[in-house]
Formats: C-alpha cells, structure tokens, sequence
C-alpha cells in the first residue's frame, strides 16, 4: 500500500507545477529579463549552429561585458549543461518555443529538487517535516517565479542537492558509489554555478559527525575515497576555468560581486539580505515565525539544517554586492529556508508546549499571510513593463536579413537585443561610425528622444517610425 505521505507529496509536486505553468509562454521581458535573455541567448546560438560546450557564444558582440570587443559573442560564465540541455529540447521536440522550453527546463529542475528537499526533510526532521519542506519550496511565491525563469540558477541548485542526498546516503550505508555520486554532482552544481560550494557546508558537518581526523589518518582506505570524492569535485571545475581563461574576450567583470562596492556588513547589507529579501520577499514577513523556530529547534541531536543555513550565511556574506543588487541570487537558499520553515512549523503542529489548536491556527494563519504578502510583491515580477521592445523587434525582424548585425540600445540590458532575433550591440560602447565599420547593419530605437538617437537619425535614413519605436538604416546616409 502506498503511503499517504507519498501520495501526499504527489499532490504537492503536481501543485508546484501548475502554479509554475503561469504566463509560461510570455517573452523574455519580464523581471531580470537581462539575465534571462544573455542565458537564453547561448542556447538559440546552440540550437542554430550547433552544441559545442567548449565555445558557448551569444548575441552580445559590444565591449560592456568585458571591456574587450567580442565579435565572436564568446560567454564565459558557467559551464553550458544548461544550455545544452535547453537547446537539445528544442532540437529534439520543437513543439515549444525556445523560450517555453528554457521555462519548463527550469521546472523540471525545481520539481526535482523538491523530491530531494522532502528525502532531506524526511530524513532530518520527521515524515511530516519531509512534506512541510517540499509544501515551502513548492509554494513560496518568490521560488514559484524564479524556479521558472530561463536561469541555470535552478539546475545548479537541484545538483546540489543531490549532492547533499547521496552524501547523506554515503554517511549512512558507507557504501562509496554514493560517494562518488555526490562528488559527480557537486561537480556538475558548481560547473554551473561555482556559488554552490558552500552546498558543501553541510556535506562536511555530517563528515565530521562520523568521521574524526584520526580516522582519516589512520584509515587509509577512507583517506582516499575522500581524496578521489575531492578530485571528482574540483577536477573538472579547474579545468574549464582553465580553458576560460584563454578566452578572456568572454569573461565578463566578476570581481564586482563579492564586495565591489563595499556593502558587506555595512547597515544596508543587513537591511537588503535579512529585512528586504529574507524577511518580506521570501518569508512575507510571518513566515518569520516558523523560520525562527525552525532555526532554533534542534531536532534529533543534528544541527544539519543550522549548519546549511549557516552556509547560506557564508555565502551571501562572501558574494555580498551581487546578492544586494539582485534578487535572484538568493534562489540558493531556498532549500535551506524550506527546511528551517518546515522544522518550525513541524514542531508547531506536534508540540505539547502550548494549546494544539491555538499552535496550528497560529500557524496556518502564520501561512497564509506568508504566502498572501510574498505574491502581492511578486506578481509584479511577472509583468511586461516594457512591450514595445517585443514590437520593434518583431518589425525589425520583418525588414533585416537573419545575419544582419543590430544596435539595440536598453542601457546594456540585452533583452531589447534579444527580441531582435540578431546578434549585435545592447549599446553604443563606441561611436556609431566604428560600430557600422564593424559591420553595424541597422539601429532599433524605443527611446526617440535620447541624444544617440537623436543624433543617428540626423545622419541616417529612417525606414520604420512608430510613436514607440524607430529603425535606422545605418547603410543609407541622409
């Protein structure tokens, strides 16, 4: 007989996936859709000249990036399993739009790790913590967006997941296949994202639960297994920055991310990462109340859901301007959130501490408000502020040629540039007249009143004017 629990956790996959099926279709043009059109850009580049995992390029040819032009489009970022898999799906069954496919990749991913977020919640809390945790990671409007979004950030984290599930199944049999299998995954996580080291936080706590100093001494058999679990790690990440970095043309800035600005620590830090992000986006303020219990509450003598948000901790600390500035840097600790919401709210079910009713009532309406206040502010994620950037691209589409090379200035955001189906400039990073040198075939405008555009349709022909958009023919002088 199946248990409930599982039919239980059925049911909530199945909920996660219809709430993550909203406006699924809708065009990269909603919120982060810079990000998302420089991730999807590599894998339309994959689908029209073929996977090649050692040269990802999109449609970014300017210098803003780097500080280095890019004619090839070369992006050096994070190891393109994400892509590739992206362009693959697309390849394979062009049922979907890229865009639809890039989506449901993403869902895909988030699903799977919330199978794995219950086996951890099962395993670390209790049955019914198992089922809360997969509830918070399926349903907190924050992680439906974002675990929908086309961003490798979900696939990096369902890896590392499964990392920590089969080092966790490592510590309890000792069997080292599961070992290794972790380290594959650890491997493949921060390959996409290196951020995902710090899933290692909790690896390594349930390490030093088992195993003591001297056992890796003296056992030499362990030694060693740890020594190949390290290799299987850290191996191929050495090599593909290696090979990066022949290709510095497309690395863009990084070192910006860790305190570029010198945020970290500083008043504003603690206002963006625990009261703006943590506290209202994530938690909707009453969230606060099981998160804070499950942090306290320590359950069955382990410490490992403290020790991953711990690592969390690292993490935003280390990486601290990029998870100021940007929200969806925080999509790696959901799962860590998830499990200390689920802990809470567990031990406000089952506690005899207070009056049963009362504690569950609290709770639910804890819940509910919760949930109620993170979708009144992420409702707005999902809006298309900007439409006329979709209309003047499909206008410019209809008049250039597929290998015609487009300025598209968006203050460097390259989802305007996207729209466009072409590859050129998400800017004017020089003069006009060095850009058509470079081969510059056309300017696409939703800003008619800028001094650029002002100045080019002064100098060149003008073939499409609307009251939102404008394109310039940068072969025809006036």
């Amino acid at each position: 007989m199946i248990k409930k629990e599982y039919i239980a956790l059925v049911l909530i996959v199945l909920g996660g996936l219809l709430v993550r099926l909203y406006k699924i279709g809708s065009p990269i043009a909603d919120w982060h859709s810079w990000r998302q059109a420089d991730t999807a850009s590599v894998s339309r580049t994959y689908v029209e000249k073929g996977i090649n995992l050692l040269y990802p390029q999109y449609q970014d040819v300017s210098s803003i990036q780097t500080g280095i032009q890019n004619p090839n489009g070369y992006r050096f970022v994070e190891f393109p399993v994400y892509n590739a898999a992206h362009a693959a799906l697309v390849k394979l069954m062009p049922v979907f739009s890229l865009e639809v496919w890039g989506r449901l990749l993403s869902i895909f991913c988030s699903l799977a790790s919330l199978v794995v977020i219950f086996l951890l919640g099962r395993r670390f809390i209790s049955p019914l913590g198992g089922l809360m945790a997969a509830f918070f990671f399926a349903f907190i409007p924050y992680n439906i967006y974002f675990s929908r979004t086309i961003l490798p950030e979900p696939m990096a984290t369902m890896f590392g997941l499964f990392a920590i599930l089969f080092f966790v199944y490592y510590i309890d049999s000792g069997k080292t296949a599961k070992l290794y299998l972790s380290g594959l995954f650890l491997s493949l996580a921060i390959l996409v994202k290196p951020f995902t080291v710090f899933y290692a936080f909790p690896m390594v706590y349930l390490a030093l639960q088992k195993y003591s100093l001297k056992d890796l001494i003296r056992n030499s058999k362990l030694a060693i297994s740890m020594l190949i679990f390290a290799d299987i790690v850290l191996v191929p990440l050495l090599a593909w920055r290696a090979w990066m970095s022949n290709y510095p043309v497309g690395i863009p800035f990084f070192s910006w991310a860790f305190n570029g600005d010198g945020i970290r620590f500083r008043p504003a830090f603690w206002r963006w990462i625990f009261a703006e992000r943590l506290g209202r986006l994530i938690l909707g303020i009453w969230g606060v109340l099981p998160f804070s219990l499950g942090v306290l509450k320590v359950v069955k003598k382990n410490l490992f859901i403290q020790v991953f948000l711990l690592g969390m901790l690292a993490y935003v600390s280390v990486i601290a301007t990029a998870n100021v500035r940007h929200d969806y840097y925080q999509i790696f600790v959901i799962p860590a959130v998830s499990l200390a919401l689920a802990s809470g709210a567990a031990y406000l079910i089952k506690t005899n501490e207070f009056s049963r009713l009362l504690s569950i009532t609290v709770l639910g309406a804890s819940i509910l408000l919760m949930l109620g206040m993170g979708a009144y502010q992420v409702k707005e994620y999902y809006k298309i502020n900007h439409p006329e950037i979709i209309e003047a691209g499909k206008a410019l589409d209809e008049i250039a040629p597929k290998d015609a090379l487009v300025v598209a200035p968006y203050n460097g955001d390259t989802a305007f540039l996207y729209q466009t189906g072409r590859w050129g400039w998400p800017a004017i990073d020089t003069s006009i007249e060095n850009i058509i040198e470079r081969g510059g075939d056309y300017y696409v405008s939703v800003n008619q009143g800028d001094a650029d555009t002002q100045a080019i349709i002064k100098k060149y022909k003008t073939v499409v004017k609307t009251d939102r958009y404008l394109i310039v023919d940068l072969h025809k002088k006036i």
